[in-house]
């Protein structure tokens, strides 16, 4: 399984970005598929996820309003469109993938619901 995540970059605050991430493995259509990031000297955090099964979608606070996660089955491949960015936002984005289906929102907010990560991508958000 592989995890390629892409569309980081700079862009100045109050812009957009949309990050991709392409799962070649085709294992995780119906478990679960998000974003994490993590800022420099900061933990990792989850930032959003979304089941194949079901179709449930989890944001953390804040990025609710902002950001939207999508998948794409036939392409294997979660988006995570970024609108209204903030230089808080700045951070390394990675895409992870998870074959278990989790009911609660904590439970997926945990990497340890992720199975596979992706390489990270840039995203930096000028003032």
């Amino acid at each position: 399984v592989q995890l390629q995540a892409s569309g980081g970059g700079l862009v100045q605050a109050g812009g957009s970005l949309r990050l991709s991430c392409a799962d070649s493995g085709r294992t995780f259509s119906s478990g679960v598929m998000g974003w994490f990031r993590q800022a420099p000297g900061k933990e990792r955090e989850f930032v959003a996820a979304i089941y194949g099964r079901g179709g449930s979608i989890y944001y953390t606070d804040s990025v609710k309003g902002r950001f939207t996660i999508s998948r794409d089955n036939a392409r294997n491949t979660v988006y995570l469109q970024m609108n209204s960015l903030k230089p808080e936002d700045t951070a390394v984005y990675y895409c992870a993938a998870g074959a278990t289906y989790y009911s609660s929102y904590y439970r997926t907010t945990l990497p340890s619901a992720y199975d596979y990560w992706g390489q990270g991508t840039l995203v930096t958000v000028s003032s």
